[in-house]
């Protein structure tokens, strides 16, 4: 018979596993990650956005969304277009191969998780952000650095780790 705790650690491995999949799946249709795909997401959405924009609605630093775009903008899928009227301003706008990869590319694991998570009771929510949290401190994981975003690995990493394509 399982121990609780081995039981909790069978559950936090089935989250990890499946984020790792999800990374893989994406990776292997779209040829991006996760943060890439929610930075292209948000600016094919505004139709046009600003670096500081994507960075708050995506609740990255500015300086990862900086490092995401300059890959994103040599793999040809976002364009940088200074603003005519004030030209400290920069525009970020979808491509059209961005466009064709943001098609093609699956539902994000965390997209999935909070149209299940918001159809919860709010006790509910409350219970598992209080028990995730714990889990965290149990891990000594509560300081580290994280964004919303179910994805393994740095943020602003180049998708050839999954794929082996260059």
């Amino acid at each position: 018979m399982e121990s609780r705790s081995q039981t909790a650690l069978v559950a936090l491995r089935r989250i990890l596993r499946v984020t790792e999949l999800n990374a893989r799946k994406l990776a292997d249709r779209s040829e991006l990650t996760a943060s890439q795909l929610l930075v292209m997401q948000h600016a094919g959405h505004a139709g046009k956005a600003l670096p500081s924009a994507i960075a708050k609605a995506v609740d990255l630093k500015q300086a990862t969304v900086t490092v995401l775009l300059n890959k994103l903008e040599q793999a040809g899928l976002v364009t940088r277009r200074r603003d005519t009227e004030d030209r400290r301003r920069v525009w970020i706008e979808l491509t059209d191969a961005g466009q064709g990869a943001l098609d093609r590319s699956p539902d994000l694991l965390q997209n999935r998780f909070e149209r299940g998570f918001d159809n919860l009771e709010g006790w509910e929510q409350a219970m598992m952000i209080s028990t995730l949290e714990r889990v965290a401190m149990l891990l000594d994981a509560e300081e580290l650095e994280a964004a919303p975003i179910l994805d393994i690995g740095d943020l602003d990493r180049i998708v050839d780790e999954y794929t082996g394509k260059k």
